[in-house]
């Protein structure tokens, strides 16, 4: 079993990645969103690694992707003036684009207070959700030569 401070490693490691990918998504022109708001655009990045669903390069992807399909995460709502969690699926137009929708739901539910308040709510499944989101985030970098090509060039 994972302790808290090795939870709140994975933690800071997937919102690194997570920020770190979508940073490469924005410079490499994966864009949607206004001028004035210009947001990584998941669902034409997701288009463009389908592959990386259809055909995982290996094992531990294959795994991360399915733990995602069949254990996605909720999302925070608010129903008759409490916070609750809805089962409902975002937005999809392909397994790729759903799987990698749960990740950022994922990345929400954490930065928004939905999975932590100084402790870790169901530290079992939190670990798994950001141990196999990390899986994906990797692959996904890996599976597009241009945001690939960023990841590898940071800026400074």
């Amino acid at each position: 079993m994972t302790t808290p401070t090795e939870l709140d490693r994975f933690a800071y490691s997937f919102f690194h990645e997570f920020a770190r990918c979508e940073y490469c998504l924005k410079a490499v022109g994966l864009l949607e969103g206004s001028p004035s708001n210009p947001k990584a655009d998941w669902g034409t990045f997701a288009a463009q690694v389908i592959a990386v669903f259809d055909m995982p390069p290996n094992q531990e992807t294959e795994d991360a992707i399915q733990y995602y399909l069949t254990h996605p995460p909720k999302k925070q709502v608010l129903l008759d003036g409490t916070l609750s969690w809805s089962a409902t699926l975002p937005d999809h137009q392909s397994q790729a684009e759903l799987v990698l929708r749960l990740v950022c739901r994922v990345r929400n539910n954490l930065f928004h207070g939905g999975k932590f308040n100084g402790r870790w709510f169901n530290p079992k499944r939190s670990e798994e959700l950001l141990r196999r989101g990390l899986v994906i985030l990797q692959a996904v970098v890996l599976g597009h030569s241009k945001v690939r090509e960023a990841y590898a060039n940071r800026a400074d």
